[in-house]
């Protein structure tokens, strides 16, 4: 039988009754296809050099390897997803397996190494065997004598993303090439494929370039890739601008590839689109909004039947049962129902929509505020990141640049009311600017430049802390000693920066996931950055620890025998005349009055009392009795507000 009393059951099925539009859905999925140049050029190796630093792949390997690092990336954070590879440039032909046996003559010089799919283990063996042992069985990396239509490659792309990611939210194409100018002298080549990259913009496709340069030379795109990449107008203040993959420098063309995949490679999910952001009355701009930060956690097990020719995930089912009767109930003879008093106040899907509903979805800025007034403690959940969209208002980039501009140069933030969706309950929030991800005082460069909500606490939300006893404050001292400590073991930059940082049980749990499935010898140590370099600490600030230890027993010793003084001067005081008190008399829970209870938690005497007791008042007042002691005293606190 279902446990109806559960609490963490209502959030679930209230976002139930929350509207959601499609793209909310769509959105959750990315399909991310990898062009890679297979020509002479990018089959070159690097110039043979001592150096430990020096390149030892051709761009091909390069992206092969970033492809496959992708892959593994991926599977861990996005299982959904799906990715594929496509080959341009090379003398052999494939696309995907067709009844008439063409396959992929209709595309000639584009080969299909892994289909546009959720990467399997099939995928990422064959993938590992071609960029780790060299194995080319098929010579698929044999480049073309002619040179290959791009307006080709475009239109193979965009056949790929139609039939495997038709209704994915998010579809982008990364291209890998060191050739700047395709066709040279070909003007109609260059009209085609500049129409082929509008097909693709119009399907919802975005195309990011990865180019590859080698010593001095510099990646024109004016010559060809202007007419096929679509730069945002306001993406330079979010790294958007497209950055050339180079060796030398001490920096490998992998690494230096790998880091420019990774910076693109998080899809724009929108929580909402084209929301009206009301900045004051008579301007009303659009904008999305996206969550850029979001907690991971490994994918959740699943059961299976294994009686089948193949696993097959077997499926759960919810039946309501009546709690007295047990009679099954159907969802059609249910309604929502909130306890109040003992009684349950139950309401039809109307009144309960009614119920949730403030207005249209809307952000409203209802004043500003010096951004010092912001204090650190007032974040309730999460921020949500907001950028313009021309679709609901044209000039919304403009307007929104200017406002975000505006409120970084005054310090200043906006304070908002906000419904984000329909049925959505209202929240206060501030409008915080967050500076260009280039500028030295950012602070968070791994964050995108714009505005963010911040949701505010409303009065409801406060709760009050009573503290025992007085703080003992340090001397300065003691201050100085710990600012020294803190100031060697800053962290670079005095920042802390997650993309160094990767969760390790996640990565331990997909390392060992990957082991089991592609067959390989499982890890015998989780690597994990997090862990303290106690050798550095102690070379950097072992003495001053030393020295801030011994001054803090001195000082909590010294405490320690003046509350011992006291102590004796509060007993003689006193005196014998000090009686002995008796042990107080356990009371029942469900003798308490409403005022009993009142004047407990008033006084903070609600904590003294035991699980038992609580219980006891609980369940004399006809409500749920399970959960943790913090649980029990808060539903004892909420049924007390609701009576008086």
């Amino acid at each position: 039988m279902a446990d109806f009393s559960k609490d963490w059951r209502r959030d679930e099925e209230d976002e139930e009754d929350q509207e959601l539009d499609e793209t909310s859905y769509k959105a959750q999925k990315d399909a991310i296809l990898l062009a890679i140049d297979v020509s002479k050029t990018m089959l070159k190796p690097p110039p043979h050099s001592d150096s430990k630093k020096a390149d030892r792949d051709s761009p091909v390997q390069a992206a092969l390897k970033t492809a496959y690092h992708l892959m593994e990336q991926r599977i861990i954070s996005s299982p959904k997803d799906m990715m594929g590879i496509l080959l341009f440039g090379t003398e052999k032909s494939k696309f995907q397996d067709s009844a008439d046996g063409r396959n992929g003559l209709g595309y000639p010089h584009c080969y299909l190494f892994m289909d546009l799919d959720v990467p399997a283990a099939d995928d990422v063996k064959a993938l590992k065997a071609l960029v780790e042992e060299g194995e080319d069985e098929d010579e698929v990396l044999s480049p073309s004598a002619e040179g290959v239509s791009m307006a080709n490659v475009l239109f193979c792309a965009n056949q790929i993303f139609t039939t495997k990611a038709a209704n994915f939210g998010s579809r982008r194409l990364f291209i890998v090439t060191d050739n700047d100018d395709p066709h040279v002298s070909d003007k109609q080549a260059r009209s085609a494929a500049a129409v082929r990259a509008k097909d693709l913009y119009d399907l919802g496709v975005i195309i990011d370039l990865f180019p590859i340069t080698r010593g001095d030379e510099k990646f024109e795109l004016a010559k060809f890739y202007d007419d096929i990449i679509y730069r945002e107008q306001v993406g330079e203040a979010n790294m958007s601008e497209i950055r050339t993959s180079k060796s030398g420098d001490g920096i490998t063309l992998l690494n230096s590839l790998i880091s420019n995949v990774n910076s693109k490679q998080a899809p724009k999910r929108a929580l909402f689109s084209n929301l009206p952001f009301e900045i004051a009355p008579g301007l009303t701009i659009s904008v999305k909004g996206y969550n850029v930060i979001h907690r991971q956690a490994p994918a959740r097990t699943c059961y299976i039947w294994l009686d089948g020719d193949k696993p097959q995930i077997a499926t759960g089912e919810t039946t309501r049962i009546a709690e007295d009767s047990a009679k099954t109930v159907e969802k059609g003879e249910m309604r929502k129902a909130y306890k109040f008093g003992g009684e349950y106040v139950y309401f039809t899907p109307e009144e309960q929509k009614s119920l949730k509903n403030f207005g249209q979805p809307v952000i409203r800025i209802i004043g500003f505020k010096p951004r010092k007034m912001l204090q650190v403690w007032a974040s309730v959940k999460k921020s949500t990141f907001i950028f313009p969209s021309e679709e609901g208002y044209v000039g919304s980039t403009r307007v929104f640049a200017a406002l975000w501009q505006k409120l970084l140069k005054d310090d200043k933030i906006g304070i908002a009311w906000c419904i984000v969706r329909s049925n959505a309950q209202p929240i206060l929030a501030a409008i915080i600017p967050s500076k260009e991800r280039s500028d030295d005082d950012s602070g968070t460069p791994y964050l995108p430049a714009g505005l963010w909500i911040y949701p505010l606490p409303f009065q409801d939300d406060l709760r009050e802390v009573k503290t025992s006893g007085e703080a003992v404050k340090c001397t300065d001292e003691l201050t100085t000693q710990m600012r020294t400590i803190v100031q060697q073991l800053q962290l670079p930059k005095a920042m802390y920066n997650p993309i160094k940082y990767p969760n390790p049980a996640l990565q331990w749990h997909y390392k060992i996931l990957q082991a089991l499935a592609l067959e390989e010898e499982a890890p015998e140590k989780a690597e994990d950055a997090t862990e303290p370099k106690f050798k550095a600490i102690s070379k950097r600030a072992g003495g001053y620890l030393e020295d801030w230890s011994e001054t803090l027993s001195r000082e909590a010793g010294s405490v320690a025998v003046k509350k011992s003084l006291k102590r004796e001067a509060n007993d003689e005081i006193d005196g014998p005349t000090k009686k002995s008190r008796s042990a107080p008399e356990k009371v029942s829970g469900s003798s308490l009055s409403l005022a009993h209870l009142r004047a407990s938690i008033e006084s903070g005497g609600i904590t003294k009392m035991t699980v038992a007791q609580l219980k006891d008042v609980l369940a004399a007042k006809g409500l749920s009795t399970s959960g943790k002691k913090f649980e029990l005293i808060e539903r004892v606190e909420e049924w007390v507000e609701a009576s008086s």
